[in-house]
C-alpha cells in the first residue's frame, strides 16, 4: 500500500465516521432544529471527505472535475436545504428544545 492509497482510506474512513456521528446526533439530540444542524453539517463534510478519498483512490483529471463539481453542488445545496427545512419547521410552529435560550425568529404573525 502506497501513501496515496493510505490517505485515500483515511479520508474515506474519516468521512464515514463523520456521517455516523451525524446519524448518532440525529437520534440523540432533543429537538428537530439541533438534529437538522447536526445532520447537514457533519454529513456534508463527511461526504466531501468520502468524495476526496474516492478521487485519491482513482486519480485523474476527469475524475477530479467530477469530484469538484459534486463537492461544489453539495456545499451550495446542503446549507440552503437545511436552512429551508429549519425555516419551514419554525413557520409550522415546531417548538424549540428545552435548552434554547430565546427565539430570534419570533415575530408577530397577525399580518400573515
Amino acid at each position: 500500500m502506497n501513501a496515496l492509497e493510505a490517505m485515500s482510506w483515511a479520508c474515506m474512513g474519516l468521512g464515514v465516521w463523520l456521517i455516523a456521528v451525524a446519524a448518532v446526533g440525529y437520534v440523540r439530540l432533543p429537538d428537530p432544529y439541533s438534529r437538522l444542524n447536526a445532520v447537514t453539517k457533519a454529513s456534508a463534510l463527511g461526504l466531501v471527505l468520502v468524495l476526496v478519498g474516492a478521487w485519491m483512490a482513482e486519480p485523474g483529471w476527469l475524475e477530479a472535475v467530477e469530484v469538484l463539481l459534486a463537492i461544489w453542488l453539495l456545499l451550495t445545496t446542503a446549507p440552503v436545504g437545511g436552512y429551508a427545512i429549519g425555516r419551514a419547521l419554525h413557520r409550522s410552529g415546531v417548538p424549540l428544545g428545552p435548552r434554547a435560550g430565546y427565539d430570534e425568529l419570533h415575530e408577530d404573525r397577525r399580518g400573515e
